[in-house]
Order: structure tokens, then sequence, then C-alpha cells
């Protein structure tokens, strides 16, 4: 009797084992191709060549745009120490002609220009503003979809969202792995190599640390 209800609680762990591990996986599989292809295509960035696509804006804004913020600066640079978003004219202003989103970007204010860093996945741009003559301009330098999902990989400059999707995913890998390891526990007495596999998992990479980065 006691072997029987042993045998109903092994099978009842590793069908919810089994659940979870399909679950997970299929939550984070193509997470898993994305970084896994990235990392290979990081791995060898000095060796794959990229070349950027710079596009250029230049315009002028006119005269009462110009006034208001020029009345702006001092009052801006005083309660904000220099750092603050562009205001709403402003912003309409490049939305209208360049198709540009600068909302809730924070620009640095100085006596004689407003300049606005725009960087994103896959490339930068900037945006800069002559409080002298209302001389404006925008740089984009475009890397290509290879940098776009280099950056991805390293979370670099995509915002929330995606900081969000990387904890969720980081969460469900480890649900997956973990999981793995359980249901590898269970059928380890019939696979004698399971544990000398996952030792080398481990193994390999220590030493290759210890060895060979310095």
């Amino acid at each position: 009797m006691s072997g029987s209800s042993d045998n109903r609680r092994r099978a009842y762990w590793l069908k919810t084992l089994h659940e979870w591990h399909w679950v997970s996986s299929a939550m984070c599989l193509i997470g898993l191709l994305l970084f896994g292809i990235t990392g290979f295509t990081l791995n060898h960035a000095g060796q794959i060549e990229a070349k950027p696509l710079v596009t250029a804006q230049h315009g002028k804004v006119d005269a009462p745009l110009l006034a208001r913020l020029e009345a702006q600066t001092a009052r801006i640079k005083q309660a904000t120490k220099g750092k603050a978003a562009l205001p709403p004219d402003l912003q309409n202003w490049v939305r209208e002609r360049w198709a540009v989103d600068t909302a809730g970007k924070e620009a640095e204010w100085s006596d004689d220009e407003i300049y606005l860093s725009l960087p994103r996945p896959g490339g930068d741009a900037w945006l800069r503003l002559s409080l002298a003559d209302g001389e404006i301009e925008y740089e984009r330098t475009d890397r290509g979809w290879l940098s776009y999902f280099n950056d991805l990989h390293k979370g670099r400059n995509t915002g929330q969202a995606w900081s969000w999707f990387i904890d969720i995913f980081a969460a469900a890998t480890l649900v997956f792995s973990i999981t793995g390891l359980f249901i590898l526990k269970m059928h380890a007495g019939n696979r004698p190599f399971t544990w000398p596999m996952v030792g080398m998992g481990f193994v390999i990479p220590v030493l290759l640390a210890l060895l060979f980065i310095h």
C-alpha cells in the first residue's frame, strides 16, 4: 500500500512539474531564441560590419516661439538646474515637422541653447536649438536591425515596458530551469549520465572563468 501511495505521489509531482515546465518554456521560447541569437551576434560584434545611416534635419522656429523660450530659460535653469522637458509648444513644433516625439524627455538648458539627447535601440539621435537665432537641428543615426536587436538584448535605451518584459522573461526562465532540474532529479535513477552532464554545465564555465578570464 505504501509503495502505491509513493507511486501516486511521484506521478502527481511529475505531472505538476511537467505542466509548469511546458508552460514556462512556451512563455520564454521566443525570448530564448532572441537572446540566444543576439548573444552570438554580440560576442562577434567586431566581426560583423555595420554601416550607420545618418539623417539630418534643419529648420528655424518662428520669432514668437523663440521669444517664449528665451523668456522661460532663466526660470527653468533656476528651478530645475538646467534639466527639464521641452515646452509643449516646442514639442508640437518638432512633432509636426519631423514626426519626432520628445514628450517626457529631459533636455539640457543653457544660456545659448537647448540640447536634447534621444538615444534609442539600434541608434542615437539628438536635437539642438540655438536661442540666439532660432536655428534648430535634428540628427538621427540608425545602425540597422542587428544593432537594434543587440540593444534589446542589453536593455539599452529600451524604456520601461521592455524592462518589465525582461523581468517577466527572467522569472519564466527561472521556473523553466528549476522545474527542469527537478524533472531531471526524478528521472536520474534511470539515466546515469544526468548528474555528470549537469556537473559539466557548472564546472566548464567556472574553469574557463578561472583559467582564461583575468
